[in-house]
This record gives structure tokens, sequence and C-alpha cells, in this order.
């Protein structure tokens, strides 16, 4: 086969049945759609291209750069595609997570303006956000920019919609159950909307992070109002999955299937797996189930190494803060909004504030030291850095962090309360609050 551009090799990805020697499923047949063998490795090739194509002419012609919010993949596809036409390209973030992400990003060619405080936690009140940044600086000079907003994007879904969706009938024909991790949304949507014109009774099961967890290119239902292409409605089910699982869900499928997927792409196999055998015995005929495997694994390399050292030593213990159970949440201990101002008086606790740090500079408590949720995960897997006989005070936006981190290191020996309800209960109760204000200049951008 012989083309004339690598975008020719977009979409047309395999799709791959899941042997029931591997899934133990009796009446579903269960099939991958092996979005990681697109060619710059990921299923954001669709959209990235979808957004831009019809316009590079105009924006090369205009002397535009491409600016967009984007951590990873869809960044890669729009640096490549810019890269290929001679179109300078920008990706704001604050989510890029792994090394090689980063690295990967600037391989390609793409210039990252990373902003500073990266937290997984979650903060509506954050202002330290990657859209507002691209806003300010495209009103600053509205003539330097084109932003094609994959979160807003309706090209990004009709990329899915015209094609994956399309596709996976081409092959099966009818889908009775359809899996996929929620990011953008985009693809799930696009497909879904292309699979119901096929089969009304479509049983569409949308995957995100546990509160409080990380997993590349998942969002968690806290973090599902920055999206706005989302819509609940589309899904008859939203569940969630916790890091370990998915990289549990992704070892079977690079061990046991030969697909090299990503944490991503397990956390997708893993509950469409635990989904289907709950149903199993129950169905009367045979049925047609679809997820998608999204990217490769090789970028993951350091997230996954700092969940499961063991897979790299055969000495290194699990004993951290990503493999916490149920149980382990025994020993959080939370202090209630009417309660702190008793606590504090009485306890005098060191007070460490999780939270972005634009997000500490806008708006903290009193006394309160900032250490981002990130680094803190760091600092506490690596020892213990707090003297038993000294109270801590977490808090983070809403609560889940902390008490997850008081938890853990209660269990530890340590002496660490959470906030409940987080830094939202505090500002909402009109606590005193420390502001340090500086003003933001989009031309250094």
């Amino acid at each position: 086969m012989i083309v004339k551009s690598v975008t020719e090799l977009i979409g047309n990805t395999p799709l791959v049945e899941i042997s029931k020697d591997i899934t133990g499923l009796k009446n579903i047949n269960l099939y991958c759609k092996c979005e990681l063998y697109n060619p710059f490795g990921s299923l954001k090739d669709r959209a990235a291209y979808e957004m831009l194509k019809d316009d590079l002419k105009q924006i090369k012609k205009d002397g535009k750069t491409v600016i967009e919010s984007s951590s990873g993949n869809t960044a890669k596809a729009l640096e490549i595609i810019c890269s290929m036409h001679e179109i300078p390209f920008i990706t704001v973030t604050n989510r890029i997570k792994t090394e090689e992400v980063g690295k990967i990003l600037s391989i390609c060619g793409a210039k990252i303006k990373e902003l500073p405080g990266m937290s997984e936690c979650p903060d509506p009140t954050d202002p330290n956000d990657p859209t507002s940044h691209i806003e300010g600086m495209i009103a600053s000079n509205p003539q330097n920019y084109y932003y094609p907003n994959q979160y807003t994007n309706l090209k990004n879904p009709q990329a899915h919609y015209l094609h994956t969706g399309r596709e996976i009938l081409n092959d099966l024909k009818k889908v009775d159950y359809f899996f996929a991790t929620l990011g953008t949304t985009g693809s799930s949507r696009g497909t879904i909307e292309c699979l119901e014109e096929n089969n009304l009774d479509l049983v569409k099961i949308g995957i995100i992070a546990s509160k409080g967890d990380n997993i590349p290119g998942i969002r968690n239902m806290d973090e599902m109002y920055e999206v706005g292409i989302f819509d609940k409605s589309i899904y008859n089910e939203i569940i969630s999955i916790s890091s370990m699982e998915a990289i549990d869900g992704m070892l079977t499928l690079i061990r046991k299937c030969g697909i090299l997927a990503g944490p991503t792409s397990g956390a997708c196999f893993k509950k469409t797996l635990d989904y289907l055998k709950k149903i199993d015995n129950k169905l009367e005929k045979k049925v047609n189930a679809v997820f998608i495997a999204c990217d490769r694994v090789e970028p993951y390399v350091s997230y996954i190494e700092k969940r499961r050292p063991d897979l790299f030593d055969d000495n290194a213990k699990l004993n951290s803060i990503f493999n916490m159970d149920e149980d382990d949440y025994k020993y959080a201990k939370e202090i209630p909004i009417d309660e702190y101002d008793d606590f504090i008086k009485n306890n005098n606790p060191l007070i460490i504030d999780l939270r972005g740090n634009m997000a500490y500079k806008n708006f903290h408590i009193k006394d309160s030291i900032n250490i981002t949720d990130i680094f803190f995960e760091d600092l506490i897997n690596n020892g213990l850095p707090f003297p038993k006989d000294k109270k801590i005070l977490l808090v983070c936006p809403t609560g889940d962090k902390s008490r997850k981190y008081s938890a853990y290191l209660n269990k530890k020996g340590l002496n660490v309360y959470s906030l409940k309800d987080g830094f939202n209960s505090y500002r909402l109760n009109n606590k005193e609050l420390v502001r340090e204000i500086r003003s933001i200049d989009f031309g250094e951008l």
C-alpha cells in the first residue's frame, strides 16, 4: 500500500476479537477497537485531523498559530499535523503527569506552556486554568491564533460518528454493548450516535476515574464540568475505576492479548469485563460488545512504575499510597467545618494546602503552606516527613484526596487530619482567607 500522506493512515483501525479463553464469557463476543494503531498512536488522531483539515491552508496563509489545551495525545496529533504544514503549535496545560509525555511532545516540536501548580485535585476556584489562559492570549492577539478547543468543538465527536462508529458497524453489523473511557467524551459520544442508528437498544457504558485518583486521559466526575460536549444522558451508566485496577487490565491486554495498550485502555477493558461477567449467564442469545483501546503503553512507563514498582523490581513492595483498599480508610480522621476553629485553637496544627499553586496564591487559609498534591504523594511515598507528635491538617478542594492521605499516614502512625468537604466548605462558610494577587501578562505566554 502506498499513501501520499501519513494522515491517510488515520482510521480504519482493526477490531480484535478477545478470546473467550481470556474473557471466560459464554454468550458475549467481546471486541477491542484498537485505536492505538492510528499513525500518531491514539484515537485523538481522528479528532485532531477532523478539527484542522478544512482550515489548514487558511491557517497557514493567515500566519496563525494553532493553540490548544491538551496534556498529551491531542497535542501530539495536532503538533505533527501542524508541523507537516509548517504551522506553529502551542499547547497550554497543567496536566502533564508523566515525564515521557512531555518529552514526546518536545520531540514532535510542540511549544509547551505548562502552567504552574499542577494538581490532580479538581478545583473550580483555581484561576490557573488552561482555558482561561488561552482565552486571555486570544483576546490580546485575536489575529494570531486558531483555537480548535477539543472540549467544545463538535468536530471532535463528528470524527467518531463519521468514521469510528461506521468502521465498527462495517465489521460487526450490530453492537449490543459499547464501553469507552471519558475524557473529552468526543470518541464515545460520536461512536454511540452512529451505533445507535443501527441499534436503538444499544447499552452504553462510560468509564471514569475514581474520586481522588488519576488515570491518564480519563477524568473523574468532579472534573467533567470542564467538558462542554459531555452529556451524561447519553450513557446508560457511568462507572468508576481505580488506577491500580486500570493497570491490572492493561497487563492482561498486553500479556494475554498482545495489545500494547496503556492504562486508559486497561481501565476500559477491566470495567468492560467486570460488567459483562455479571450479565453473561442471564443472556438468552449471543450478543456483541465493543470497547476502545485508545492509546499505547510507552508514554506511561513512569506512571506505571510509580504504582507498580514490582513490575520493574522483584524486591519492590506495593505498600504505597496508590494501592490502598477500602479498609484502609478507617484510619482517616476528618474535621467538620463547624469544629474547625476549636481544632485550630486547641492543637495548632501544621496546615497543608494541597491545591495548585495559583489557587493557593489567589485564596488560602491563614498560616497554611502549599504542597501540591502530586508532589505530596511523592513526598509521603518516600518516607514519613512529619513528626509523630505534631498534628497535621490537610486541605484539598473537596476533601477526597486529603481524606485518602490522612488514612494512609495515620496507618503509618502519624497524626493527620483532613478538612471535611475541603477548601470549598471553608470558603462557603466565610472563614478568613489570605489573598495574594498578581496581574497576568498574557503576552508572556
